[in-house]
């Protein structure tokens, strides 16, 4: 028993020092097992948690391509980024909640300096599209842009905001052209990635704002959708929450919420109108939204995107339900493969005359008049003769009161 507790003794003294610093998650696996794709990265890994995986091999040539071309541009030296992320490696390190074994000192700051120069070179490149080259099988053919940035959002594929923005700031100290990186830096290119892209509204200045103080994207984005406002806390007694079919029936109107709100968040009721922030749904959106609901319960947040997602979740509880905030405007439904742009979309003279065509009230009373009374020839016949009898009525009664 003596040599026993000797060996158990070594084992903890040996246990490596958990900082309370940490802040990029392994999902738990009851959460992974409802939906392991949404919190496992398809195309790219980022940080040590999916480093080295088989399937994620082929974008590590891409990953150094990109750092190359990082690498090209500035005077700083690859052995000044090494030693630059070796200085901060303990620090990194501790913003993983579990320990990274399987990562030696020297292959754990290559890696960050591949998987942060990649970073930097995408954002870089979706911000200026003059940084795009030839070669870039991501933003060129076969393009991955829209397909790979939704692996920068899980839970267990972030690096730290610190490292990437202060890597790109020791690159900006010595460069071969100043003119590459003129008013640029790498909180406005991060910006400009998120904004009314990924989850919208995102607000620039909110952005901007949390940014110092965010652990990495999912971190940002979070802490942008906190409420603009606090609610008073009462007990919820029922918690059956109406679907919007439920309480359009009742007469409840729907409006996308002023253009002033800063958070998707903000859904307020008044004077039989329901406020919701205008909201953008792909295929790819569950994803996200998961990785931000994950992040938000460990990392100990108050549950405000929790909240929202029931809120919503009960409000959409059928097609029609969906169908009715399209109706309003709250709701876009898409694809993120095949969104259109405001510049270059082939269609933009056809769809902005539907859009006007289709908001004149007078068409929408017109086929609402076609389709509910006249779809059928027995439903015009009986249209036509509820008019004529009631035309006789009314005659009839005119002229009685004139015989008066």
């Amino acid at each position: 028993m003596e040599k026993l507790a000797d060996t158990l003794s070594g084992k903890l003294e040996t246990l490596h020092h958990l900082s309370k610093d940490c802040s990029i998650y392994r999902v738990t696996e009851p959460t992974r097992c409802s939906n392991p794709s949404h919190f496992t990265p398809q195309i790219v890994s980022i940080g040590p948690f999916h480093h080295g995986k088989e399937e994620l091999k082929p974008m590590e040539e891409h990953k150094q391509r990109y750092l190359k071309y990082f690498l090209q541009r500035t005077k700083v030296r690859m052995a000044r980024f090494l030693s630059f992320i070796k200085d901060r490696e303990t620090r990194l390190r501790n913003c993983y909640a579990e320990t990274i074994r399987n990562l030696g000192s020297d292959e754990f700051v290559a890696m960050v300096l591949v998987d942060a120069g990649f970073l930097v070179e995408f954002l870089l490149r979706f911000h200026r599209p003059r940084f795009i080259t030839d070669d870039d099988r991501i933003f060129r053919k076969p393009q991955l842009c829209y397909e790979i940035w939704y692996d920068f959002l899980l839970v267990e594929n972030q690096l730290p905001l610190f490292i990437l923005n202060d890597l790109f700031h020791l690159a900006k100290t010595a460069t071969y052209e100043d003119a590459f990186y003129e008013n640029i830096s790498f909180v406005k290119i991060t910006c400009f990635w998120l904004e009314d892209r990924i989850v919208k509204p995102l607000d620039k200045n909110s952005l901007k704002i949390h940014f110092p103080k965010a652990e990495h994207f999912l971190d940002l984005i979070l802490l942008c959708l906190q409420p603009s406002q606090s609610r008073a806390q009462i007990m919820l007694k029922d918690q059956n929450i109406p679907s919007v079919k439920e309480l359009h029936q009742a007469g409840v109107k729907f409006k996308p919420a002023a253009g002033s709100t800063k958070s998707l968040l903000d859904i307020n009721f008044n004077q039989g109108i329901l406020e919701i922030p205008f909201f953008e749904v792909y295929d790819d959106t569950e994803r996200a939204y998961r990785n931000l609901l994950a992040f938000e319960r460990m990392h100990g947040y108050k549950g405000y995107f929790n909240d929202y997602i029931i809120m919503m979740a009960c409000l959409i509880s059928c097609p029609k339900d969906a169908e009715l905030l399209v109706q309003n405007e709250v709701l876009v439904l898409g694809i993120t493969e095949t969104v259109p742009t405001s510049y270059d979309f082939q269609y933009s003279g056809v769809v902005t005359d539907l859009q006007a065509y289709r908001k004149l009230p007078w068409h929408k009373w017109k086929a609402a008049l076609k389709q509910n009374y006249f779809n059928t020839p027995w439903a015009s016949i009986s249209v036509i003769a509820a008019v004529i009898l009631l035309l006789l009525t009314a005659t009839q009664t005119v002229s009685s009161l004139i015989a008066l």
